[in-house]
């Protein structure tokens, strides 16, 4: 061995030997990305989150265990408004889910947000890399707003309050039935004035409203069904103006007589006609107008030509050309009662038999 290999031999030795005093540079570790696992809200962990309890527990889980001050940081309860709602936080499976409280009792029936923004750290310093937004909605407050009624009372109050309906909101000129309490003010409707009619003999039998004033709205109703209203062979429109008795079209061909309509008001005249039937000069002067309206009604002409059966609508301008044949089964039935009833133009019984009950089918 030379000279030059037993040097290189003894600086490879010393260099084993001595310690270094150069401190080694750090391993650049990646810690990957925080993912969002799963949520449940009470227990319920298939979404929408829907009649969610107003004191929730939250429990968020994620991939692995999250960092505890973060998560109170980027975690976050808020309203549609966007305003914050306080909350406590606890940490299960070794801080990898996050389980969320309100501080308070959240509002009824509202919606909500968790949010998980970006930034999210987890324990190792990972992050969550993209935000996740999960929408809950709050249950109904089902606790009682107000003292329990009986059955009898409840009844009572409905009762009341669907007279009222009809006594409030009646026409001030006609006192017939609007179509609607908030729209088209001038627009009333012959059925269902006929309702109301019937609800006035309830009203008045109730101790609702006194019999005169009773008595005073069927004379104003029934004054200007008798002078005012627009008629066709006795039978009244669907709609009419409660100021003026025109008719307001339902439809384009539709702006006549509506045999149905006609049969619900007089179905509600006839009522009060026997509820009224005294021997005092006004209730009896009511009882007279009543009849002339019924007894006016041509049910036998609404046969068309005869036929064996009723057709609805009339036209002054288009005739028959709806051409709809008053059949059943339904609500209709009324009109081959009330047709079969009159003592003027009455129907046959083979207009029913064949007409609303179709033979049998």
């Amino acid at each position: 061995m030379n000279y030059l290999e037993r040097l290189t031999i003894l600086l490879l030795l010393v260099a084993c030997n001595k310690k270094s005093d150069v401190t080694p540079a750090p391993v650049d570790e990646k810690p990957g990305t925080l993912t969002y696992v799963s949520a449940t809200l009470n227990g319920k962990s298939i979404q929408p989150f829907i009649d969610i309890h107003v004191q929730p527990e939250i429990k968020i889980r994620f991939s692995m265990p999250v960092n505890r001050s973060s998560a109170s940081e980027k975690i976050l309860i808020s309203d549609l408004s966007g305003g914050k709602v306080n909350a406590s936080y606890n940490f299960e499976r070794n801080d990898s889910v996050v389980s969320i409280k309100p501080a308070s009792s959240l509002q009824h029936l509202s919606q909500y947000k968790i949010q998980m923004l970006p930034g999210l750290l987890a324990s190792s310093n990972a992050s969550l890399q993209a935000g996740q937004d999960i929408a809950f909605a709050t249950s109904i407050d089902s606790s009682r707003k107000f003292p329990a009624l009986s059955d009898a009372a409840l009844l009572d109050t409905i009762q009341k309050r669907t007279f009222k309906y009809f006594w409030d909101y009646g026409h001030p000129v006609s006192g017939l039935a609007r179509e609607r309490s908030n729209a088209t003010p001038e627009t009333v409707t012959s059925g269902g004035s006929g309702f109301g009619i019937m609800a006035i003999v309830v009203g008045i039998d109730r101790g609702f409203i006194t019999k005169a004033q009773g008595l005073n709205r069927m004379q104003t109703i029934v004054s200007f069904l008798k002078n005012k209203a627009q008629k066709f062979h006795g039978a009244f429109p669907h709609w009419l103006n409660g100021s003026t008795g025109e008719v307001i079209p339902f439809s384009q061909n539709d702006n006549g007589a509506d045999l149905v309509e006609t049969s619900f008001l007089m179905m509600g005249l006839l009522t009060a006609r026997q509820y009224f039937n005294s021997t005092d000069a006004a209730e009896v002067s009511l009882i007279k107008d009543i009849n002339s309206l019924w007894n006016a009604v041509e049910w036998n002409w609404f046969r068309q030509n005869n036929q064996d059966v009723l057709y609805w609508h009339w036209s002054p301008t288009a005739s028959w050309a709806i051409n709809l044949k008053i059949q059943g089964w339904n609500e209709c039935l009324v009109t081959y009662v009330l047709g079969a009833s009159s003592t003027t133009h009455s129907i046959p019984k083979t207009a029913y038999d064949i007409g609303f009950a179709r033979n049998g089918e």
